[in-house]
């Protein structure tokens, strides 16, 4: 059986999980999310409690079941407390700047580029060579974290480019001098 999908998801005070039908919705105090799951997975919700189970032991609905436990731990979660992903902007004058919702960023091209956030996210700036991206949603979370750092990948000479806080760069030797 699986590993993750036979533990039992405990749901805290002040969040409330309903399902109808396939569809379930979570809401917390930071929000409220919404989604469906497939049919061969049972879900059952008792006072506090979730399990998870499924009808037999078909290679899709083994990897179905820990599946969904983790969609639904992860929706209650993030309505209970945000998600949250920090990036860090390293290189001489790459910086970025708050403006409104949308993100200003100088990573050394030719022109800046604005980024608008989907609805959901926060883009805050502490500094202008870090961004801290949060939400309630952890699979959008890191979409927009992915798509900001693809903007400018961290190259492995210098390290210059946007790279998520706890990543490590691979340093690469330069060319060595001639003889």
């Amino acid at each position: 059986m699986s590993r993750i999908g036979k533990k039992i998801i405990t749901i805290p005070k002040g969040v409330t999980v309903t399902k109808n039908g396939l569809h379930v919705k979570v809401k917390g105090p930071k929000g409220e999310l919404n989604s469906s799951f497939h049919q061969n997975i049972g879900i059952d919700i008792k006072d506090t409690e979730i399990t998870v189970t499924r009808p037999n032991d078909l290679k899709e609905n083994k990897a179905l079941h820990g599946l969904t436990r983790a969609l639904l731990q992860n929706m209650i979660t993030g309505v209970n407390a945000e998600y949250s992903k920090t990036l860090d902007i390293i290189g001489v004058g790459y910086r970025v700047e708050l403006k409104g919702k949308s993100l200003l960023i100088n990573i050394g091209y030719s022109h800046p580029i604005f980024f608008m956030p989907p609805d959901g996210v926060t883009l805050t700036a502490p500094t202008q060579t870090q961004v801290v991206i949060s939400g309630i949603d952890k699979q959008l979370v890191g979409l927009v974290a992915a798509k900001l750092r693809s903007i400018r990948k961290p190259e492995p000479y210098k390290g210059k480019g946007i790279k998520y806080s706890d990543e490590h760069i691979v340093r690469k030797a330069g060319k060595t001098a001639g003889k």
